[in-house]
């Protein structure tokens, strides 16, 4: 992963509007692709972040859980299951054309639905942080 100087680097202007064209570089966290985009990393951001993140074919993002903070999504291709709640236990499917919304605290587990098709979902979270602020959850019910 870069650090916050590469990141830093890609961005233009520091005058009141910042841009990163073309969506920046790919780095990887837990299982998921992810394009740059903008956070406290790279611009002013205090209490926001926003990427575009892709889950490949029969791609899993591990059981999590967001610390403290918000995050929307919108679908923009393929199919995608959150398995969330105590132990994972609850499902919920959605595919392009879908907003989600993932409250602070919720154990959720991603899963691709398709062996041949990536999910692809731009992701905007109420923390400038990006995913520093996540944890592992054991499906079993602890964190």
């Amino acid at each position: 992963m870069s650090d916050s100087k590469d990141l830093r680097a890609l961005v233009e202007g520091e005058d009141g509007i910042s841009v990163l064209r073309g969506g920046g570089a790919q780095r990887d966290w837990n299982g998921i692709h992810y394009k740059t985009g903008l956070s406290g990393k790279n611009v002013k951001a205090k209490a926001l972040s926003i990427n575009v993140a892709t889950i490949p074919p029969g791609g899993v993002a591990y059981a999590h859980i967001h610390v403290d903070f918000e995050v929307m999504l919108y679908i923009l291709e393929g199919e995608v299951r959150h398995e969330y709640g105590d132990g994972c236990k609850q499902v919920v499917d959605n595919s392009a054309g879908d907003f989600i919304f993932i409250e602070p605290g919720v154990p959720h587990e991603v899963f691709n639905l398709s062996d041949s098709a990536p999910v692809v979902a731009f992701v905007a979270r109420s923390t400038a942080d990006e995913w520093d602020k996540i944890i592992n959850y054991d499906r079993g019910g602890s964190a």
